[in-house]
């Protein structure tokens, strides 16, 4: 098969030609892995090799119903079995895993050739994909930004046509913050739809959930079909509405009422935001919905600063996990990831639990709003893809914070007024998507917008407990209406 013409199809078509033995999935895969030798040196997407993917197409090949199509997963809460799961950081890089991750498995079990891993972040606690144990993944359609992050190397690889889909997960924004930055259907499901486990279960107070970033919605329809299923280990369990999302896609949803707005109380959104949402807005009209302008129904810095209060809590229990596990000394995480931990352990107890009464409110906010409207559409991201390097700790202040994390200095670092500053510099370009996690509803982010200078900009779609199917519907309609897929960067 050759590269150019591997490119044009999406997972669902590639299964198709392997199913009807039209190509194997050994030549399949020596497609993918010429594409990866060509691109990713310029964008860092893949961290990892799995060699054992070429015993998978040898003989008959894998079977399911995404056989033979490759597949990367994230370096992250995806762990593949006699590999290293690093998260990113330097504290893991010995860590290898016992056993596959449910996800692994699920992937697996549905075909799916899975011959390499993604860039993370350390611990995926940021919008972007810059770690220093692996350095920084980029954006194929323009390496000077970020391919947002954090499952940033697996967007980066899948706009890039490595693979045609790859291994997310999703704590605060993780998989639609990259399915913005590089022009894909990023989807972040209802809690407990597709959980992490057995290895962790309910990461950060189950605001993680795992996932995929694709090119098309048949494919994220598909592939979370295949995907969905029994975890037994499961903190929170919800079953899966309806009979399939392949088969509710091929429907239009009915007419729906939805409320749309670009504004946020912790920074202004670019005219570009604005824009993608107004003429997101103006398409689904055009479609037949209802659409009209509405207030946010929920207070972006105030939603902040409980999300990252928790957030903060559940960095200081997984450093000191790390350490109790592995023997990790501080020398081997990053100073960002230090300072985070340490504002974390300092907050206490009664700061977590007041985030969490907090959680109960937004959660009625959100339902009084959809007692009125389907759906909430919001930009996926307030400015265009930032600039590799962009929000960069200065290496004095680096300095500074493992000093204060050393002498328990995270007091200090709180009386400051930190955690306000840190949720308009670290959530100031992305202050949509944490909602759904601290909501548990579920959010998918749609590549109709491109700026001037060709960067892609999604927009946001939320729905209530259950609407995943809804969303993957709709998603549909504005795909058929616009297809994205066929752009592609000029790598």
């Amino acid at each position: 098969m050759r590269v150019d013409e591997y490119l044009t199809y999406d997972a669902t078509g590639l299964a198709q030609l392997v199913a009807a033995e039209e190509v194997t999935a050994a030549e399949v895969l020596a497609a993918a892995r010429e594409r990866a030798e060509a691109v990713n040196p310029r964008i860092n997407a893949i961290v990892a090799d799995i060699p054992e993917a070429d015993a998978q197409v040898a003989g008959d090949g894998p079977s399911g119903p995404f056989a033979g199509v490759p597949f990367l997963v994230k370096d992250l809460a995806q762990e593949y079995q006699g590999h290293p799961t690093t998260y990113g950081s330097r504290s893991l890089v010995g860590d290898v895993a016992e056993e596959h991750s449910y996800f692994t498995r699920s992937a697996l079990d549905a075909g799916l050739v899975i011959f390499g891993k993604t860039n993370t972040p350390e611990f995926g606690s940021k919008g972007i994909t810059e770690p220093e144990l692996f350095g920084a993944a980029r954006n194929p359609w323009n390496t000077d930004h970020t391919p947002g992050g954090s499952s940033g190397g697996s967007g980066a690889a899948v706009a890039a046509g490595i693979v045609p889909a790859a291994g997310a997960n999703d704590g605060g924004g993780s998989i639609r913050i990259p399915a913005a930055c590089n022009g894909l259907v990023g989807l972040k499901t209802t809690r407990g739809l597709l959980p992490l486990g057995p290895q962790s279960l309910d990461a950060s107070n189950g605001f993680v959930v795992q996932g995929v970033v694709t090119r098309t919605v048949r494919d994220a329809a598909g592939l979370y079909d295949a995907l969905v299923g029994d975890r037994p280990m499961a903190m929170i369990h919800a079953p899966r509405a309806g009979s399939g999302f392949a088969e509710a896609i091929e429907t239009a949803p009915r007419r729906l009422r939805i409320g749309f707005t670009s504004v946020s109380s912790i920074s202004a959104p670019d005219p570009e935001a604005i824009a993608a949402v107004e003429d997101a807005a103006k398409r689904l009209e055009d479609l037949g919905h209802q659409v009209e302008e509405v207030e946010a129904p929920y207070d972006a810095a105030e939603l902040g600063r409980d999300f990252l209060t928790i957030w903060f809590a559940s960095a200081a229990a997984e450093v000191a996990e790390t350490k109790l596990r592995v023997g990790a000394k501080d020398a081997d995480f990053e100073a960002d990831t230090l300072a985070v931990a340490e504002l974390g352990r300092a907050g206490g107890v009664v700061a977590v639990e007041l985030a969490h009464i907090n959680r109960r409110n937004h959660v009625r906010r959100l339902s009084d709003f959809h007692e009125t409207y389907d759906l909430l559409l919001t930009p996926t991201l307030a400015k265009p893809p930032l600039k590799v390097g962009e929000v960069t700790t200065p290496k004095a202040l680096q300095t500074a914070a493992r000093l204060l994390y050393k002498v328990h200095g995270g007091r200090v670092m709180r009386a400051t007024g930190l955690i306000d500053q840190l949720v308009a510099e670290n959530l100031g370009w992305v202050p949509y998507t944490q909602l759904a996690n601290l909501t548990g509803r579920p959010a998918i982010s749609v590549p109709t917008h491109r700026t001037a200078s060709g960067l892609p900009l999604g927009v946001q779609l939320s729905g209530q407990l259950g609407d995943d199917g809804l969303l993957l519907q709709v998603a549909a309609q504005l795909e058929q209406a616009a297809p994205w897929a066929e752009h592609r960067p000029n790598l």
